[in-house]
């Protein structure tokens, strides 16, 4: 199991650790409900080093990146960035992520942790072009600083003016005392802030300047288990969970990312996909009763036949409601469609809703 530059620091803290994707994580300190709240009101930082990036360097770094992206990358300007996903050969998708345009020749690309080894293999088997691919993943850190207050509280450790770095902008510049830091605004969790990126060496620096500048703001280190409920409040697909190698982008809801103006891995398939209508969706939903959905539990209808899955599940602290994801026939999508979800022996009753459940 590897480690975080970090892995000390949570540990000193009495996060609770547990693996995953590889690697050594900290799930919760205080309590799940405690740092989601903390997110949604005020400041939390996540250490989320484990997650992957690849720099996509050269004349034919843009090639490469439009043939293995769904999005159009040709639309980045240098300091902007783009959700995109990688689709496979077969219509299900390879990874989920985020391409940043650092300079005119230069991508980089940030990858879910579970899928480095998987991601890497793929653009490298798709790079014919002659692409410069330099896999950073061991070298740089990753922090998340998320909440309302995130732009007042880290104001104070950097020259770059937090409040006019827009949604899926970013800067380079300095960052507690460390300079070429990636400031980007960027994150998963729906309250704003911002995702740092920095080499291992200067993470600890950067995380005490980051709790000392936010000791006024309750600022608190926030584990995986709040950044998954969190996203789930948002409705944002966790990948192993909500989208894999089997599941089209299109019936996932991330048609908005499959930019048919260009050719893409799949692109043919994927369009006359959208053309058509995908026979099932990825839906969202909230219980009707008490009850708590979780990942796997059956979805069947007013008969009692199983007509889905759920993807995703918990009880949402910020509405005190079971909400969750899943895949249904594209019948039982609309929004206002009642399906239940089998909990245990109860057949629990549910409604389809539009995204996102938490509004803010």
């Amino acid at each position: 199991m590897k480690n975080t530059a970090l892995t000390s620091t949570h540990e000193a803290l009495g996060a609770k650790m547990v693996s995953f994707a590889g690697y050594n994580m900290p799930v919760q300190y205080e309590g799940v409900n405690i740092e989601h709240e903390t997110v949604r009101k005020s400041v939390g930082v996540f250490d989320v080093s484990h997650m992957g990036e690849f720099l996509i360097e050269g004349e034919h770094a843009l090639d490469l990146i439009q043939k293995v992206s769904s999005n159009d990358a040709s639309k980045l300007t240098i300091g902007k960035a783009q959700y995109s996903c990688l689709p496979n050969d077969e219509g299900g998708i390879v990874d989920d992520l985020i391409i940043y345009k650092i300079k005119e020749a230069t991508y980089l690309m940030v990858v879910n942790a579970s899928n480095i080894e998987k991601d890497w293999e793929w653009i490298r088997s798709k790079n014919d072009v002659g692409a410069t691919m330099r896999n950073l993943s061991e070298d740089y850190a990753l922090l998340a600083i998320q909440g309302p207050k995130a732009v007042e509280a880290m104001q104070a450790i950097t020259s770059q003016d937090l409040s006019t770095i827009k949604f899926y902008n970013f800067v380079v510049g300095n960052f507690a005392g460390i300079d070429h830091v990636i400031i980007s605004a960027t994150g998963y969790t729906g309250s704003g802030g911002f995702e740092i990126y920095c080499k291992n060496s200067e993470v600890k620096q950067i995380w005490d300047s980051v709790f000392e500048a936010g000791a006024n703001y309750d600022i608190k280190p926030i584990g995986l288990a709040a950044r998954d409920t969190l996203r789930l409040e948002m409705g944002y697909c966790l990948y192993g969970n909500d989208i894999d190698d089997t599941t089209s982008p299109i019936e996932a809801g991330l048609g908005w990312v499959c930019k048919f103006t260009k050719e893409f891995t799949n692109s043919k398939a994927l369009e006359a996909e959208k053309q058509r209508g995908s026979k099932r969706k990825l839906i969202a939903f909230k219980l009707d009763e008490r009850g708590i959905p979780r990942q796997g539990y059956d979805i069947v209808d007013g008969n009692g036949n199983k007509i889905g899955i759920v993807t995703s599940g918990t009880m949402s602290p910020s509405l005190g409601k079971g909400i969750g994801l899943g895949y249904v026939p594209t019948v039982f999508a609309d929004v206002n469609s009642k399906i239940n979800i089998q909990i245990r022996k109860n057949a629990v009753p549910a409604t389809v809703i539009k995204l996102p459940f938490y509004k803010g």
